[in-house]
């Protein structure tokens, strides 16, 4: 996903209370959030089932990877939600180079395993992935889709149908905007509106005819309020972007975290975190809250 896991803006920490506190004496632990809704939403989840198992929990908030990814390293923060294909090939190009051959793919456990790999010798360790998915994808209005019998893009390019698509001016030139969406899709794409990834202006653009696509993404939930729908990315275009928990390997590596976040890993659903996201961003309820309310709800806490 490249939209909100590698964010934009400022420099500054933000820290607050996250998830309750545990009395156990098992320790501190501060998770890092980036500066949009669902990486709040999945902090204030982890940080809860981190309380929950007995740790004191802080959440802090850093805008972007540039900024978290490097604090996990020294142990400033110590656990962090993330996407498999976006961080790895953030620290492949860390690693190698922004012209490094891409690590990442639409298969998961390969994705993981590279990301694995690049993450070990910076003293991190990767949780297993869940079913949960953030990926960038692609909306038309329901009655564009309904009159010309679309549900893939695999429809969309067999259609014919010239496009003008909603996106960010870089969709240009990434392999998984303009040009993948012409040579794997054969979709005729016209020109690039550039109005932003998933922004209102964007989606208001095709609700209203403008534009005919908008590039978005799998847990966008707002969707609906513009009579959008996705078409499914059927020939694996976008990369596998699961979510997963990230963390000092030092400091937060132990089988007592790692089995507390994978409670979630195995019940968070892609539709959970849409609903999630919806609560948040149009219902305009405190991260925290939606989060506790959804462990209880999926009886995801002990105490």
């Amino acid at each position: 996903m490249t939209v909100g896991p590698t964010g934009c803006g400022g420099g500054s920490l933000e820290e607050k209370g996250g998830g309750g506190t545990g009395n156990s004496g098992k320790g501190s632990l501060v998770i890092g959030s980036a500066g949009f809704t669902e990486s709040a939403l999945m902090a204030e989840l982890y940080a809860a089932l981190l309380a929950d198992a007995g740790y004191d929990t802080t959440v802090k908030t850093l805008k972007n990877r540039e900024l978290y990814e490097p604090a996990l390293e020294k142990g400033e923060i110590d656990v962090v939600p993330e996407y498999a294909a976006t961080l790895a090939e953030f620290l492949n190009a860390k690693e190698n180079g922004p012209k490094a051959e891409p690590v990442a793919s639409n298969d998961v456990g390969e994705t993981v395993a590279a990301l694995k790999k690049l993450a070990g010798p910076r003293g991190l360790k990767v949780l297993r992935a869940g079913e949960a998915v953030d990926q960038n994808a692609f909306a038309v209005t329901e009655e564009f889709a309904e009159r010309n019998d679309l549900e893939t893009l695999s429809d969309l390019g067999a259609s014919g149908k010239p496009v003008r698509l909603a996106a960010g001016d870089e969709c240009d030139i990434r392999p998984f905007c303009r040009p993948g969406l012409e040579k794997t899709y054969g979709i005729d794409i016209t020109a690039v509106d550039p109005k932003g990834v998933g922004t209102p202006q964007a989606k208001q653009a095709v609700k209203d005819g403008t534009d005919q696509m908008v590039l978005t993404t799998t847990t966008d939930a707002t969707l609906e309020e513009f009579g959008l729908v996705l078409l499914a990315d059927d020939k694996g275009l976008q990369n596998a972007d699961n979510v997963l928990p990230v963390v000092n390997a030092e400091d937060a590596g132990g089988q007592d975290i790692e089995t507390a976040l994978g409670r979630l890993t195995d019940t968070l659903s892609t539709r959970d975190l849409v609903e999630l996201n919806r609560r948040v961003d149009a219902d305009r309820e405190k991260p925290a809250d939606v989060a506790a309310d959804y462990l209880e709800s999926k009886g995801l806490l002990d105490t």
